[in-house]
């Protein structure tokens, strides 16, 4: 009896990076090296990777025509993208795309090069990073460090035979797999559809035939292109009104933490917040050594517990190139950060990015207009560093908060950082409280920090640190039972 192999197909992938001008080998490399941690945490085994040095990313299909043939030999593709359709070009596009040829031209010749040494360097740039001849394996999907308009991953799918990606559809798809929650899925959702729509023709093989139904009703005149981004358009409508009042819950309970103090972790995608988060509350949130294994925002309470209690709240990862639409759609997830009373810019010091890694972090927040929040810098993973990185370091970043979220003595550290900060912005002050008022007592005890207290006949004499704002309040109920 022969057996038949049932273990699932690994699909394999080649990355594809675009050196732009200004960018250096290094950052073209490590930008590949992040995409292809995504590839992996989407399942691909990445069998090969290739770049080239482009004056844009406007090209038919991106690559040069050398440098595409040299693709089509990692997926057995023809190397050509061939005749798909004859559209007549506007005069105003044919104005247009000899205008770009003029610019490119006297560009090309105010550097010193000639046209052929120009292309010979584009076909021949970043050559060693993929081997000649034919590979021992074939890729199913190419992936590019870059998005790709519809037409192009249409051209480069008809070159290559295989199944185009685009960095923002690795992400998006990556998001999809991770959300948990209602909340969070109808996010993706709507980023997703988002990045569908303009996509629909090179995905589905639509033309403009009338349709006879298409993804819904038939309309009169539409054809199956148009049918198919309406219905795209009016799901989004009705995902957006479902998550508005999932959004409202969230809303309410954030003010009710607004009186609360608040921490939220924040920064570059599995840097080990949900690590910190873990060690800081006690909770079992998620931890995966995986790219955005968190999607959905976890508030808990920092333990051991004080008072008045600190919650400390989880939030999704950042990225370089982070879509758009991703961000949009998480916006009120962000939120948490928005509302929060400090930050903790949470990074990986041992990865050699982490300072562009902060950046990032850094301009997502102050998109959502989280940028002038308090914050503190944790470098996390010092187990990782040798002594002289730990020192180099030190002094470079004198204010941060070095620690392993795996060692319980730097967690407590952190813990104990953390109190003194909100003790900073309490005021020292006594309220008497009359005996009549059990309901204020309980809520002074849960909101301040009762440094002693004092049974007199009038009440109870309690010396507090609390927040200003929560003293006034106490104040003014108690005048109001006088």
């Amino acid at each position: 009896m022969t057996l038949i192999d049932q273990t699932p197909k690994i699909p394999k992938a080649v990355l594809v990076g675009i050196k732009l001008s200004g960018q250096t080998d290094a950052e073209i490399q490590s930008s590949l090296d992040e995409l292809e941690r995504l590839v992996t945490t989407l399942g691909y085994d990445v069998i090969g990777r290739l770049w080239q040095k482009r004056n844009s990313t406007k090209s038919a299909a991106v690559l040069g025509d050398g440098k595409l043939r040299e693709l089509a030999k990692w997926t057995g593709g023809t190397g050509e993208i061939g005749p798909f359709f004859e559209k007549k070009k506007s005069k105003a596009a044919l104005r247009w795309e000899k205008e770009e040829l003029e610019a490119e031209l006297a560009e090309q010749e105010s550097s010193g090069e000639d046209l052929d040494s120009a292309v010979e360097e584009v076909e021949d740039l970043g050559h060693d990073q993929s081997p000649a001849g034919v590979p021992a394996e074939l890729a199913e999907h190419v992936v590019f460090d870059c998005e790709l308009s519809p037409s192009q991953l249409r051209n480069i799918e008809r070159a290559t035979g295989a199944k185009a990606l685009d960095r923002t559809g690795v992400i998006i798809e990556i998001f999809s797999r991770h959300a948990k929650s209602r909340a969070a899925r109808l996010q993706v959702e709507i980023a997703r559809l988002s990045y569908l729509s303009p996509r629909l023709r090179e995905t589905s093989g639509a033309d403009d035939r009338g349709s006879a139904g298409g993804m819904g009703g038939k309309g009169a005149g539409e054809t199956s292109l148009e049918l198919d981004r309406r219905t795209i358009r009016d799901r989004i409508k009705a995902l957006k009104d479902e998550f508005a009042s999932i959004d409202q819950e969230q809303d309410i309970r954030r003010n009710r933490r607004s009186q609360e103090h608040t921490v939220a972790l924040v920064g570059y995608t599995n840097a080990g917040k949900s690590s910190l988060m873990r060690a800081l509350t006690g909770s079992e949130v998620y931890v995966a050594d995986k790219l955005f294994a968190t999607l959905d925002t976890t508030v808990r309470t920092l333990q051991p517990e004080t008072h008045p209690k600190i919650l400390v709240s989880d939030t999704v990862g950042f990225i370089k190139k982070l879509p758009h639409d991703l961000i949009a759609s998480f916006r009120s997830t962000l939120d948490e950060a928005k509302n929060a009373s400090l930050l903790l810019f949470v990074v990986d010091c041992s990865d050699p990015s982490f300072r562009e890694q902060l950046k990032v972090t850094q301009e997502v927040l102050a998109e959502v207009g989280a940028g002038e929040i308090p914050k503190f810098l944790v470098l996390n993973k010092v187990d990782r560093l040798a002594e002289d990185q730990m020192l180099f370091l030190a002094r470079e970043f004198p204010d941060a908060v070095f620690l392993s979220a795996l060692n319980r003595d730097h967690v407590l550290k952190l813990r104990d950082r953390l109190i003194s900060y909100f003790d900073t912005l309490m005021t020292e002050e006594s309220v008497l409280v009359p005996y009549a008022s059990q309901g204020i007592l309980g809520e002074v005890r849960e909101r301040a920090k009762v440094l002693s207290e004092e049974y007199t006949d009038a009440g109870v004499n309690l010396r507090l640190l609390a927040p200003p704002d929560f003293i006034k309040k106490i104040q003014a109920k108690i005048r109001d039972i006088w």
